[in-house]
C-alpha cells in the first residue's frame, strides 16, 4: 500500500522535473564552491602551517647553528683544555722527575750524611785516641825532660871536667917544663915519632924513655886525681904512621909502637902502686897505620907530622856526651 502511495506521488510530481534538476544543479554547484573554498581553505591553512613550520624550522636551524657554535667553542676550549691538560701533565712529569732526583739527591745527602757522621765519629775517636797519646807523651816528655836536665847536667859537669883536666894538664906541663902541646879541645898530647922510635923501628929510644919517664907521671898526677879519677874512664895510646910501606907493614908497626909506649907507662918506676893499678884498668894502646894522616895547606903529605904517638883520655859517657851534645844543638 505504501508502495501505492509513493508511486502516486512521483506520478503527481512528474510535470516539475525541470525545477527539479535546477535545484540539483544549483546545489551541487553550491557544493562544488563548498569544496573548492574548502580547498582553498585547506591549501590556505597548509600555506600557513608551512610558514609557521618553515619559520619553526628556521628558529630551529638558528638554535641548531647556535648549539654548533657553542658546541664547536665548547670543543675548542676542550681542545685548549686538553692542550692545557696535556702541558700540566708534562709539568707534572717534570715536577715528578725533579721530585724524584730530588729523593735521589736527599738520599745520596743522607748516605753521605751518614758517612760524613760515621767519619767524624772515627775522628772524634782517633781524637781521643791521640789526646790520649798525647798526655801520654806529655808525661813521657815530662820524664824525657827531667831526663834531659839531669843529663845536662852531667854534660855540663864532665865538660867542665874535661876543661879543669886540659888546664890542669898545661899548666903542670909549664911548670915541670915539659915543652908538651895539649890539645885544647880534646887533651890529646901528641908525642914526636922521630923523638920517641928510630925510623921503621917499634922499640922505644933512650930519648923517648926519657920523655915518657918525664911527662907521664906529671899526666897521671892530673889525671888520677880524687876529684877527676872517677870520670876517667880510658887512657889511649894510638899508634900513626906515614903512608910510606904497605898499609899492613905500617899497621903493625903503629900498633906495636903505641903497646910498647903503654907496657913502658905501667913500669915506670916514677908511679905510685896505686896509680899503676889504675892505669892498668884503664890504659889501651891501638894502632892506625896511616889512615889518619897530617896533610900541608896543599893537602899534601906531611909526613914528619904523621908519624907521631898520641896519648888521650876519655871520660865516662863521653859517647853519650857527644850524641847528646849533637841532639842538644839541634833543638
Amino acid at each position: 500500500m505504501q508502495r501505492t502511495r509513493n508511486r502516486k506521488r512521483r506520478l503527481i510530481t512528474r510535470p516539475d522535473v525541470g525545477s527539479y534538476w535546477i535545484s540539483f544543479s544549483d546545489m551541487l554547484s553550491s557544493l562544488l564552491l563548498v569544496f573548492i573554498l574548502a580547498v582553498f581553505f585547506s591549501i590556505y591553512q597548509y600555506f600557513s602551517l608551512l610558514d609557521i613550520k618553515t619559520r619553526e624550522l628556521n628558529e630551529q636551524q638558528a638554535e641548531l647553528d647556535r648549539t654548533q657554535i657553542v658546541l664547536a667553542q665548547r670543543e675548542k676550549d676542550l681542545e685548549t683544555a686538553q692542550v692545557t691538560l696535556m702541558g700540566k701533565e708534562e709539568e707534572v712529569a717534570s715536577i715528578q722527575i725533579q721530585l724524584q732526583q730530588q729523593e735521589e739527591d736527599l738520599f745520596a745527602a743522607q748516605a753521605a750524611l751518614k758517612t760524613k757522621e760515621d767519619e767524624q765519629a772515627v775522628l772524634q775517636l782517633q781524637l781521643i785516641s791521640q789526646q790520649e797519646s798525647l798526655a801520654s807523651q806529655e808525661i813521657r816528655l815530662g820524664a824525657m825532660q827531667e831526663a834531659l836536665t839531669s843529663q845536662q847536667r852531667r854534660i855540663d859537669e864532665l865538660l867542665g871536667v874535661r876543661t879543669d883536666i886540659i888546664r890542669e894538664l898545661s899548666q903542670s906541663f909549664s911548670a915541670n917544663n915539659i915543652a908538651v902541646k895539649v890539645n885544647e879541645v880534646t887533651g890529646d898530647i901528641i908525642l914526636d915519632s922521630q923523638l920517641m922510635f928510630e925510623t921503621g923501628s917499634d922499640m922505644l929510644s933512650a930519648s923517648g924513655q926519657a920523655e915518657l919517664g918525664r911527662l907521664i907521671p906529671v899526666y897521671l898526677s892530673v889525671l888520677l886525681r880524687p876529684e877527676y879519677e872517677p870520670y876517667v874512664a880510658e887512657v889511649i895510646v894510638v899508634g900513626h904512621t906515614d903512608s910510606k910501606g904497605s898499609y899492613l907493614f905500617n899497621l903493625e908497626l903503629s900498633q906495636n909502637r903505641a903497646l910498647n909506649v903503654a907496657t913502658y907507662c905501667l913500669q915506670l918506676p916514677g908511679l905510685t902502686g896505686q896509680q899503676r893499678d889504675l892505669l892498668q884498668d884503664i890504659i889501651t894502646a891501638k894502632g892506625r897505620s896511616y889512615s889518619d894522616r897530617i896533610l900541608n895547606a896543599d893537602g899534601t903529605e906531611n909526613m914528619d907530622a904523621s908519624r907521631r904517638v898520641e896519648i888521650q883520655f876519655r871520660l865516662k859517657d863521653s859517647e853519650m856526651i857527644q850524641k847528646m851534645n849533637e841532639i842538644l844543638k839541634g833543638l
